[in-house]
């Protein structure tokens, strides 16, 4: 089993989560990725039907597109239960994208974020492509 392009770091009062992609979007999708596997073991109600979300999304700067996409989904976590699935992000030019969340509402959960931080938070290259580290308000 491949590792996930996320790791779980430890925080000294929240949580964060170092992430990795190929490009912008991969790390912007697996940003979701590991928001959603902070969250702890998730229960869905019987009889419950997968939706799916379409988001479109443009920001001054690479920091600031992740943080208003995560807040979005976080937004979806809290308001609607959503137990996400799948995500799939594209961009349509450099600090654009069109992203869509596949999951199921009405869940629950084990854990709680409140928000997706801009502390520390600084998009940098590294060997593979893109890295950063997303501090988790909780």
């Amino acid at each position: 089993m491949a590792q996930p392009p996320w790791q779980e770091i430890e925080h000294t009062a929240d949580w964060a989560l170092r992430v990795w992609g190929n490009d912008l979007p991969d790390l912007l999708q697996n940003a979701a990725y590991g928001m959603v596997s902070l969250l702890g073991d998730q229960k869905i109600p019987d009889k419950m039907t997968r939706q799916t979300w379409e988001f479109s999304l443009s920001a001054p700067d690479a920091e600031i597109l992740l943080i208003d996409w995560l807040t979005e989904l976080i937004f979806l976590l809290e308001d609607e239960q959503v137990l996400f699935e799948d995500f799939s992000v594209q961009s349509t030019d450099l600090l654009s994208i069109r992203a869509r969340a596949v999951g199921t509402p009405g869940a629950t959960f084990d854990k709680h974020i409140k928000a997706a931080t801009y502390h520390d938070l600084r998009i940098h290259p590294n060997e593979s492509g893109l890295e950063t580290v997303i501090v988790f308000d909780v």
